[in-house]
């Protein structure tokens, strides 16, 4: 059995991302080019285009197209921009895509980025998973004007957060509501309750 990748990559593009407000026609037309089964282990390939998280690795998981196109939207990525994807392999594609200079960190101590040799500082930090509390060292790694995209995810309830840096501090601001399951290593710490 063969899938057209392509046509459910067309549909995806104007029945998820155009009609949620992803007005941005370089994120749209890199959508339409980036193979996003090609990020994910070949039994799960018809899952791509489907309008559900995909896991494509134990414990990391994939945005639905929804959710990553508000979140690079949120965060305005540009051509000639460094970006880092923390377990974003498909955030990481599509900005690729629109001439981003991208740094993927999909494996060690994914809490602690650093800018020795890893490309840094960055305009553009991306995750695609859930985390409780984002690592202050993904914010440390931004440039001046930098931008993270990331869901914070507590209990039920999760929320796309946008940090931007200043010369002198970060700031955060809610970006959308959804609830992607959190990445392994990010759960909350067991804590006792009455």
């Amino acid at each position: 059995m063969s899938s057209d990748f392509s046509s459910q990559r067309a549909t995806m593009v104007e029945s998820q991302v155009r009609v949620s407000d992803v007005t941005d026609y370089a994120i749209q037309d890199a959508m339409r080019l980036v193979a996003r089964e090609a990020v994910l282990p070949p039994a799960k390939a018809y899952l791509a285009y489907a309008d559900t998280e995909v896991e494509y690795a134990p414990g990391r998981w994939l945005l639905k197209p929804r959710d990553v196109a508000k979140l690079l939207q949120g965060v305005r990525p540009k051509a000639g921009e460094r970006a880092l994807a923390i377990c974003a392999p498909y955030a990481a594609a599509v900005m690729a895509a629109m001439g981003l200079e991208v740094t993927r960190l999909d494996e060690g101590d994914l809490t602690a980025p650093s800018l020795v040799g890893s490309g840094g500082p960055y305009d553009v930090v991306v995750c695609e998973g859930a985390v409780t509390a984002v690592p202050p060292a993904w914010c440390d790694v931004l440039a001046p004007g930098g931008r993270l995209g990331v869901v914070e995810r507590h209990g039920q309830v999760g929320r796309a957060e946008l940090y931007l840096r200043s010369e002198r501090d970060v700031g955060r601001r809610d970006l959308f509501d959804c609830a992607p399951p959190l990445m392994a290593g990010f759960e909350p710490a067991a804590a006792f309750t009455f």
